[in-house]
């Protein structure tokens, strides 16, 4: 009889392991289902703040498997914590980073321009007064400067200098797109400045005392992932000196853990990095600076 006990018993055993495999197996399906649901809501709740609308039901699941991978993506970066700043899920997270570089607009040169001109005028007046980028954007367009297509911050203080100056933000309010200008608005004037400086070119040094007068423009390389999802911190991801963005060196500092930083303005608003602001890391080995902060940097004067 024993022979035909164990038989059975190895049977039951068998069938034991058996649905101990599927429960694991359907608790596993279910765990990722639970996962694939709470990051549809997650989506959907940054759909809603962020204001997205999508065409069809087929963008919408392009855009929700690239958001997904990018909020796994900033997740474990955060999670390992081996750099001094973090990545958020902003209003970014639904694009790859090739189509994040392709989709940016490209207003940022008037944005820098009109940034480092509030800033002299606030120096010489004591006023700080919010000035037209749209005025740059519409109307200073006979030479490189080509609205949201692209343009150079020099060329803008050139503008600014030829037009005796640019209308308030207020009166002439920016809109994101290229306009037609309108030149009784820009014939009225808040600010203005005298003339421009070149920053010498691949010198934090020079760079740095600049930046301890007034805030300077620079050019840097925006590119990357981490630059996408920026949030809080000292940045020192890698990036490149292919220059495509241009933004306002406004100050310099130390972190609380010794790292030297510029603190420079954007332009993607306040929800981005540190309230529209990023923290740079400053006195790298290359001449360049970090995303090639110092080789074109340059300001208004008045």
């Amino acid at each position: 009889m024993a022979p035909t006990w164990l038989g059975r018993s190895a049977t039951y055993l068998s069938l034991l392991v058996l649905l101990a495999l599927c429960s694991c197996s359907a608790a596993s399906r279910r765990a990722l289902l639970d996962v694939e649901s709470s990051m549809m809501e997650r989506h959907k709740q940054w759909m809603a703040l962020h204001g997205h609308v999508y065409k069809d039901e087929a963008e919408k699941e392009k855009r929700f498997n690239v958001f997904k991978e990018n909020v796994e993506y900033i997740e474990q970066f955060n999670k390992a914590g081996n750099h001094p700043y973090k990545l958020s899920v902003n209003g970014f997270a639904d694009l790859t980073n090739e189509e994040f570089k392709a989709t940016r607009n490209g207003c940022c040169w008037a944005f820098s321009a009109v940034a480092a001109t509030e800033g002299v005028h606030k120096l010489k007046t004591g006023k700080l007064v919010s000035l037209s980028e749209q005025e740059l954007v519409d109307c200073d367009t006979k030479g490189v400067d080509q609205g949201c297509e692209g343009g150079l911050m020099d060329d803008a203080f050139h503008f600014i200098i030829s037009n005796k100056g640019l209308n308030t933000e207020t009166n002439y309010p920016y809109n994101g797109a290229d306009g037609t200008c309108n030149a009784k608005k820009a014939s009225t004037h808040a600010a203005q400045i005298t003339g421009l400086e070149d920053v010498p070119a691949n010198s934090e040094a020079a760079l740095l005392k600049a930046v301890a007068n007034q805030p300077v423009c620079v050019a840097i390389d925006a590119s990357g992932s981490d630059f996408q999802f920026y949030s809080s911190g000292v940045f020192t991801g890698s990036c490149g000196t292919d220059l495509d963005h241009g933004v306002t060196a406004v100050g310099y500092g130390v972190s609380n853990d010794g790292m030297k930083y510029w603190l420079v303005k954007n332009s993607w608003g306040t929800s981005w990095g540190e309230s529209g602001y990023i923290r740079m890391q400053r006195g790298v080995d290359a001449k360049e600076g970090l995303c090639g902060i110092a080789m074109e940097a340059s300001y208004p004067t008045a």
